[in-house]
């Protein structure tokens, strides 16, 4: 974490807070969207965003600007939110505790913009002790998801890339490349939001059976004869299994070691949701024992630090996923299922809609996201602790009492009810 002691501002955050506060209030300072992770094709999706309401605006203006940073926001680049009114993040921005309490206390950041549906990499208890607001993006594109969850079906099936591979070499042979039909088979859709029922209506549209297991039923796919089950009697009855559910504490490792023993040998899996649905030691034994025959991934458990990010040349730390892409029927793709046109475009819209709703001071944000109270109550009891804790630590090295310290030294003045 930054050296709060080295700091020019700890003795005044607050002032700090209403000095920015005014100035995103002016005319002539937008408010700043800090965008963490920054892209090159996620800047030209913001910029054309920015362009098109700028246009519709009748004095030409916006009530917000954007600072993009490559960086990925965790406890030592959080320090370049200086200043901003928001923070923008991506999937592996780390907008944990640390984060979320410096950001608190030395900024008047009040709202943590996410461009993603998911929202397990925020401290939600801890932004609400902070005050400060979270919002996501939804269904940016669920077409484009459940399309490359297809894509890496189809791909595996029909061995499109060691075919591709061979044919730039000259080698023709179709030895080892025989695929199965897709019509008959049967196919397992775990998590039937959005995403979910789109890959279903998509293998459908195969020939396909298809069953799924979700925390609740959908009923337009009911309607289609898709039918709900247990996830043990999905796993034990399925050829493809396609991943689509939120990551969860109940959802982390969904797919382990005893369900994928339930499966069909040579079962398909899929994963374009999250990382953490699957156990990736678990995967790795069932591709050893062809319990696994193929496995399709678009996430990884550790991805944070690897994806989105060019290794060429270097030596991976990481030895489990070195061993992953290495079986001939793995195909790992970098977290890209988003990545169309559409899809950038929704988020930059949806992320710039949540902006406005901050800024108009709405109560309730539609895309809004927040913990439950019981965790929020957790996490203000802790941080009253931590404040009690160094008041004593202060009055113990000072010689003072705790009425006279708590009385000339600054501290968070928020209210913790």
């Amino acid at each position: 974490m930054p050296d709060e002691a080295s700091d020019e501002k700890v003795s005044a955050p607050e002032k700090l807070r209403e000095e920015v506060a005014k100035a995103a209030d002016s005319p002539a300072s937008p408010a700043v969207i800090a965008v963490f992770s920054a892209r090159e094709y996620e800047v030209a999706a913001f910029e054309g965003a920015l362009a098109a309401e700028k246009e519709e605006a009748a004095d030409k203006a916006l009530p917000y600007t954007m600072r993009y940073i490559e960086a990925e926001l965790n406890p030592e680049t959080v320090r370049m939110a200086d200043g901003c009114a928001a923070v923008c993040v991506f999937v592996n921005d780390a907008v944990s505790k640390d984060v979320l309490d410096w950001l608190g206390r030395y900024t008047s950041c009040r709202l943590v913009l996410l461009r993603c549906a998911g929202f397990n990499n925020v401290d939600l208890a801890t932004a609400a002790v902070n005050k400060i607001s979270v919002a996501r993006v939804p269904a940016y594109s669920p077409y484009a998801v459940a399309e490359h969850a297809v894509a890496l079906c189809m791909t595996l099936n029909r061995k499109i890339h060691k075919a591709y591979l061979r044919n730039r070499d000259g080698n023709f042979s179709l030895r080892g490349l025989t695929g199965f039909d897709m019509h008959g088979r049967t196919v397992g859709i775990v998590g039937t939001g959005k995403i979910g029922e789109i890959a279903a209506n998509i293998f459908l549209g195969f020939g396909c059976t298809v069953v799924a297991h979700s925390r609740s039923q959908n009923a337009a796919l009911t309607a289609k004869g898709v039918e709900y089950m247990t996830l043990d009697d999905l796993c034990a009855k399925c050829d493809i299994i396609s991943l689509h559910a939120p990551m969860t504490k109940e959802t982390h490792h969904c797919i382990n070691e005893a369900r994928i023993a339930l499966m069909k040998p040579g079962v398909m899996i899929i994963n374009t949701s999250r990382g953490g649905l699957l156990d990736t030691k678990a995967a790795i034994a069932g591709l050893k024992s062809r319990q696994i025959g193929a496995l399709g991934l678009d996430v990884y458990e550790e991805e944070a630090g690897l994806f989105f990010k060019d290794h060429t040349g270097e030596v991976l730390d990481d030895d489990v996923f070195q061993q992953l892409v290495n079986y001939p029927n793995v195909i790992v793709t970098g977290h890209q299922a988003f990545l169309t046109e559409q899809a950038l475009r929704n988020i930059a819209d949806a992320t710039l809609l949540n902006m406005r709703e901050h800024l108009e001071n709405k109560e309730k944000l539609t895309n809004g996201v927040v913990a439950a109270e019981h965790e929020v109550a957790a996490a203000k009891q802790v941080k009253s602790a931590a404040r009690f804790g160094a008041l004593k630590r202060m009055a113990s090295l000072g010689g003072g009492s705790m009425n006279k310290l708590t009385s000339t030294t600054y501290y968070d003045a928020e209210d913790d009810g």
